[in-house]
């Protein structure tokens, strides 16, 4: 079993980096080389702006390289929760957003001609108890009556028709979701980016950033100093560099994989429409096939953070509920285990807007394959000029109380979360 993302170790390498010293200046400098940044630097490019883009590690090398797989409309709430929360014009809003999401993801790739197995075979989202079919219920009904949406309601018998198991209860089907290779996606996005002409810098950390008026900034890094017209702060719930007040925001919250080895005929017969998957337990689980027939089986597994040592014991744990959910995958091989960093915020909604003179958009709250690409591509045209309408600007957006970077509550959250899937 290699401790390595599945999508990195399969992926093309790429090759169009920039080498040497940076340049004195640039029209933007845009931090980070997940997918934010890749979609902001091409979109940037294309319109004829000087864009560099710096990356601490490897492009894709966090969140983006080590997702489930999925890309798939709706948000972390159901909408009927969401309605709830913020009331139907809010809460329609955000949920068209990664309709528009998704869609745009699709068109990049056809724009780009991007080989990364880009295809739209629905998601499943699948009840774990009994208690749990009246929520699905619920959002049906507000997906049907507020967004006239094509999603369908699944008895127990028509998810077992869908899923060699008898472990769920009912499901919600929503046909549009797509799935792709993440890390083929990542590589063709930045290889269209540096086509188009951005200059990709990767491992440079920036280790400094200082106000020059306006919207300028004397970006310092490891491999010198930059003076940006603007800046873009790509960089996820990274808990390293100057950016003390986006992380006092966002809670990284573990989330781990593992990827089977190819098994084409248990595919076939376990899930024999291969869509994507999801349940509806707190400690749940993701999963989906590949182009290649493995299953990718994710699971927050454990309230931990991602290192060697707990991405093999989270692999165990995933391995074990693997077993249990579908006897007759107990004995395949694991090939891949990994563990990433959900950003985690307060509402469970993502951000995007300006601080202090810095554009910024982040905190996908575990739905960012979709929401990534396209919030990267309307901050660019933000940065342009060409202002578009913002679903994730706040008014205010609060510190996270108790919160100073080190998530010393982690283990008390996912206790009460484990309990909660007990009793609820």
């Amino acid at each position: 079993m290699r401790l390595e993302p599945y999508w990195l170790s399969t992926a093309p390498a790429f090759t169009a980096g920039a080498t040497g010293d940076l340049p004195s200046r640039a029209d933007v400098v845009v931090v980070g080389g997940g997918f934010t940044g890749l979609s902001a630097a091409r979109t940037l490019a294309r319109s004829g702006a000087d864009v560099v883009l710096l990356e601490s590690g490897r492009i894709q090398g966090e969140a983006s390289g080590r997702n489930g797989g999925h890309c798939s409309p709706g948000t972390a709430q159901g909408l009927s929760d969401l309605i709830g929360a913020h009331g139907v014009e809010a809460a329609t809003r955000y949920y068209r957003a990664y309709d528009d999401a998704v869609d745009f993801v699709e068109r990049t790739v056809a724009e780009e001609q991007i080989a990364c197995d880009f295809v739209r075979r629905g998601k499943i989202k699948l009840a774990s108890k009994a208690r749990h079919v009246p929520g699905l219920v619920r959002n049906h009904e507000a997906l049907r009556k507020y967004l006239d949406l094509p999603v369908e309601l699944l008895s127990a018998s028509d998810v077992q028709r869908e899923l060699q198991s008898d472990a769920f209860h009912g499901g919600l089907l929503d046909p549009r979701a797509a799935q792709m290779h993440m890390g083929k996606f990542g590589t063709g996005l930045a290889t269209a980016a540096a086509r188009r002409g951005a200059r990709i810098y990767e491992r440079t950390p920036v280790t400094d950033l200082r106000p020059l008026g306006g919207d300028r900034f004397r970006v310092t890094t490891s491999r010198g100093q930059i003076e940006a017209g603007k800046v873009l702060l790509a960089t996820g719930c990274s808990n390293h560099g100057p950016f003390g007040w986006w992380q006092r925001r966002i809670v990284p919250v573990g989330s781990f994989v593992i990827v089977t080895e190819p098994i084409p005929d248990l595919l076939d017969r376990t899930l024999p429409n291969r869509r994507n998957y999801v349940t509806s337990l707190n400690f749940g689980n993701y999963f989906r096939p590949t182009a290649d027939h493995r299953l990718v089986w994710g699971g927050r597994a454990r309230f931990a953070r991602s290192n060697p040592a707990s991405d093999a014991k989270s692999g165990r744990i995933l391995r074990a509920s693997l077993g249990r959910m579908f006897p007759a995958l107990r004995d395949v091989e694991i090939d891949y285990c990994w563990g990433g960093l959900v950003e985690a915020t307060a509402d469970r909604l993502p951000s995007a807007g300006k601080h202090e003179g810095l554009y910024y958009a982040m905190a996908y709250s575990g739905h960012g394959t979709q929401m990534s690409v396209y919030m990267g591509d309307l901050m660019a045209d933000t940065l342009l000029g060409k202002p578009r309408t913002n679903p994730w600007v706040r008014d205010q957006w609060q510190a996270l109380p108790g919160y100073a970077v080190r998530a010393w509550f982690l283990p008390f959250v996912g206790a009460y979360y484990r309990v909660k899937d007990v009793l609820y």
